[in-house]
C-alpha cells in the first residue's frame, strides 16, 4: 500500500493543487483536516469519492498509481483493470516532465478586425501536456494549412506563450490576420528597420511586410513548442 505522502503527491499532481488549503478547498474540507491525515499516514476514504465525483480519478490509480488516472471521461464512465506491471513510479512525480495536466485545445480560425477587440478562440478538444509544456500563458493550438511546413506540419500542435510579446527577429510568432484568423509567420525587422517581414516556411507563400504597430496590435505571443507526428 502506498504512503500518505506518495497518494497525495498523486492528488495534488491530478487536481494542480500546489497547498493543502487549495486541496482542502476542492475536498470541501478543512486544512487541519489534510495534517491529521499526514499524521495518520492515511487517506480518508471519503476523498477519493470526491475526487472521483469532481474529477474522475480512479480511486486505485490514486492509491497505488496502477491503472488509468482516470475513470470518468467526457465520453462517459469507463472502468478498467490494470495488471501490476503497469504500476507508476512515483519517484520523478516532483519532475515537470513526469506532472501532467488537461489543457483546452483551440481552433486557430478567429475573426479579427485591426480595430476590434481580440476575439475568442473556440475550443476544439483537450489535450493532456506535461507541465513543462502547459505552462502560465501558454495556449494550445491545432495547426491549420501547410505554409509552416515542414517545421510545423498541419494538424500538428503547437504551443504559443501569450506572455513573450516582444520582436525577436527570426523566431516565430502567433499573429491575427484579417478573414484568416491566427497565423503562424516567421518575423524579420527589414534593412531600414522600418516595418517587420513575416514570411512563410514554404517559398510557395508570398512575405508580408508590416508596420511595427500593426505587428504589436497583432500579435498573440512566440511558438515555444511543437508536437507532430514525422
Amino acid at each position: 500500500m502506498s504512503s500518505f505522502a506518495e497518494i497525495y503527491g498523486r492528488i495534488t499532481l491530478a487536481t494542480n493543487c500546489r497547498t493543502q488549503v487549495e486541496l482542502a478547498e476542492v475536498l470541501g474540507i478543512r486544512q487541519s483536516s489534510i495534517s491529521d491525515a499526514k499524521r495518520r499516514n492515511s487517506v480518508p476514504g471519503d476523498w477519493y469519492m470526491k475526487l472521483f465525483e469532481k474529477f474522475g480519478l480512479n480511486p486505485d490509480w490514486l492509491k497505488q498509481g496502477m491503472g488509468p488516472m482516470y475513470l470518468r471521461t467526457e465520453e462517459g464512465y469507463a472502468p478498467q483493470d490494470a495488471p501490476a506491471f503497469l504500476a507508476e513510479n512515483t519517484a520523478a512525480y516532483g519532475d515537470d516532465q513526469a506532472k501532467h495536466l488537461v489543457c483546452t485545445e483551440f481552433s486557430m480560425p478567429a475573426v479579427w478586425e485591426d480595430a476590434g477587440e481580440r476575439p475568442e478562440f473556440t475550443p476544439r478538444g483537450k489535450i493532456s501536456l506535461p507541465l513543462s509544456l502547459a505552462r502560465p500563458g501558454v495556449l494550445v493550438f491545432q495547426m491549420r494549412g501547410n505554409n509552416m511546413a515542414p517545421l510545423i506540419s498541419p494538424g500538428s500542435r503547437f504551443g504559443v506563450d501569450t506572455r513573450e510579446n516582444a520582436i525577436t527577429s527570426g523566431m516565430i510568432y502567433a499573429l491575427f490576420a484579417p478573414n484568416e484568423g491566427l497565423v503562424l509567420r516567421r518575423v524579420f525587422l527589414d534593412g531600414p528597420q522600418t516595418a517587420y517581414l513575416l514570411r512563410s516556411e514554404s517559398p510557395e507563400f508570398p512575405e508580408t511586410a508590416l508596420a511595427p504597430e500593426q505587428v504589436r496590435q497583432r500579435l498573440l505571443g512566440r511558438v515555444v513548442w511543437t508536437l507532430q507526428e514525422f
